[in-house]
Formats: C-alpha cells, structure tokens, sequence
C-alpha cells in the first residue's frame, strides 16, 4: 500500500480535527508557522495542506486575517466528485486527505473488439486497433469505493503490465497523451450480486453507475470506462452555464 506524503497527512489530520470539533466552524487555525513548528514541516508543506482543504470547500483563506474552517465543513461525509473539474480518482482522494490503494482484477488485450467498441475509440481512424481491457476496485483508506471496466486504445499503454495499473490511470496515460476533456453519463441502479461483493455492499442499495469517454484536447478517444460506485459514499456535482 502507498504510503501517504507529509502533505496528505497533514490533510487527514486537519481534517479529522474538524469533524470532532478540535477545530470548529468559522474558527480561525493557527498561523502557517505555528503548524509547521507543530508538524515539524516547512511552511510551504503546510501551504499546499491548507491549499488543498480551500480547493475542497473545507477551509477559507481571508487575506490578511488568516485560514478559517468553512461554515458546516465535513458535515458531508461524502465525496463530491466533479468539483474540481476532470480529475483522477487519485486527485480526489489527495483533495480530501485520503490514500489511494488499487486491486487490479483484470488486464489483457481484447481480440475481436465489437463494432459499438470500435465506434467509440475510433478504431477505423487508427492504424494501432488493440484495445485492452482493464478491472480494477479502488479504495479510499481500507474501503472499496468503486469498481472499474476500462477500455484503452492500445497506442497509449504499450509495454504496460497489470502491476502497471495499481497506480493512476491518468498519471500513466500523461506519459504519453495530453488529456483534455471527457463525456460522462451517470444512471442510478441497483446492485448486481458481482458489485456488492466487489465494494462490500450488504442487501439490494442503489448505487451510481457511470459510463465516460475520455478524449484528447483534439477530440481523439483516448478510453471507454463504465465505472460503479457507492452511493452512500458519493455524490456528483457540476457547474451548468446557462446558454443565451
């Protein structure tokens, strides 16, 4: 398991102040200096803690008085995917001071892909037609969170094993490809007896199934992925701009 940085420590820590009302709501927390002393960490450490507590609406910076605990901070103990715009799952769990560790179940080529697959990478437009599959459960701390079923355009994952994919789809796919946006579609469903096992999910709950393709800035499918994932456990935001 990974371990966690001094930065995501720190979050937790914070974190977990708050819900337990160590720190309280529009309360003001000490001074970058005085949780660095406390950490025995650097203030740019602490910096980019408490940046990331503010980008997760947990924390509010008022220039020239200080880093204050946002008004009903942590009073949602669920993830709000979406907020940040296009993120990993491991980008979230930084945000919210979690460790990310993933069970890789399945990932091997698909021979013949089907014409609906081929459509929606685009294989026709490719000289390189692998696809391959890949399944994997993430979890946050010690808790399954969700099960994924991607599938890749081989020309961005070559020479990739299984153990490759025990870490952030996105930070392998960087290597190779600029992401740029993504389409996502999300259902509420019931669970199917091979998910409840997967995430740990006792008797018949609803829970969020989400298929997204993600492109390159040049509109270029990169992967198909239809995730699930615990509705007791996550939520879904999104900015709409109203169109004139």
């Amino acid at each position: 398991m990974k371990m966690m940085t001094k930065v995501e420590e720190i979050v937790k820590i914070i974190r977990e102040r708050i819900r337990n009302e160590t720190y309280t709501s529009r309360q003001r927390l000490p001074s970058e200096y005085q949780l660095a002393q406390e950490f025995d960490v650097s203030r740019l450490t602490i910096r980019k803690a408490i940046s990331r507590l503010i980008n997760a609406k947990i924390l509010v910076k008022d220039p020239g008085k200080g880093t204050y605990v946002m008004l009903g901070a942590e009073r949602n103990s669920k993830i709000e995917s979406g907020r940040g715009g296009l993120q990993s799952f491991t980008e979230v769990a930084k945000e919210h001071g979690k460790t990310v560790h993933t069970k890789v179940l399945k990932f091997a080529p698909i021979r013949n892909p089907s014409r609906k697959i081929s459509e929606i990478l685009a294989l026709d437009d490719r000289l390189d037609k692998k696809v391959f599959e890949l399944k994997r459960i993430r979890y946050w701390d010690n808790d399954p969170m969700t099960l994924e079923k991607i599938l890749i355009c081989g020309e961005y994952i070559k020479n990739k094993t299984l153990a490759d994919f025990e870490q952030s789809l996105f930070k392998i796919l960087n290597e190779n490809i600029e992401i740029g946006y993504a389409h996502q579609e999300i259902e509420a469903i019931m669970v199917t007896d091979e998910i409840s096992k997967y995430l740990n999910i006792k008797g018949q709950q609803p829970i969020f199934k989400v298929k997204t393709i993600t492109y390159t800035p040049d509109a270029i499918p990169i992967f198909f992925d239809t995730s699930f994932y615990r509705a007791d456990k996550y939520s879904f935001k999104s900015t709409l701009t109203r169109l004139r």
